[in-house]
């Protein structure tokens, strides 16, 4: 069981908001850990063909995990489409007694405290314990790695 799951909602894998969750994952994992990372946007037509092994890893790895670091950056207001197609498999409280953390980027921060609560609700909604949220402008995103350990540092000493 992987105790830290970094889940990245970006269609583009390997994006600046994955590499911002990826950095939040590891800032709050111990060193010793492993970080698994499920880019949503490689699993492809595979998140709609039923059986697809890739997605029902993803999807374990989801269930297994301890921590989940669910990223995406913002579409229309919200978190994306694939990241949503992915979640929707999941069984009603299938994150109960897990914690999560919502990273969201936007173009301006209105965007993305929105975009953020939209999917702080989703998680929650899933029986999640939701930690304090990160919404992240975009301009900022090449200071990710400072921000991620900023982020872990407030949620060690809160």
């Amino acid at each position: 069981m992987s105790r830290v799951v970094v889940v990245s909602g970006s269609p583009r894998p390997g994006s600046r908001t994955s590499v911002l969750a990826v950095a939040v994952g590891a800032a709050l994992g111990s060193t010793s850990e492993v970080v698994e990372v499920v880019e949503v946007g490689e699993l492809g037509a595979g998140l709609l063909t039923p059986g697809d092994e890739p997605t029902a890893r993803a999807v374990r790895l989801i269930r297994e995990a301890e921590l989940l670091v669910v990223a995406t950056p913002t579409y229309k207001g919200s978190y994306t489409g694939v990241l949503k197609v992915l979640l929707d498999q999941l069984p009603a409280q299938a994150l109960a007694g897990k914690r999560a953390v919502p990273v969201v980027t936007a173009g301006v921060a209105p965007q993305a405290a929105a975009a953020e609560a939209l999917l702080r609700q989703l998680l929650t909604e899933l029986g999640a314990e939701v930690a304090p949220g990160l919404p992240v402008v975009e301009a900022d995103l090449p200071e990710s790695a400072s921000i991620a350990e900023a982020y872990a540092h407030s949620l060690i000493t809160a």
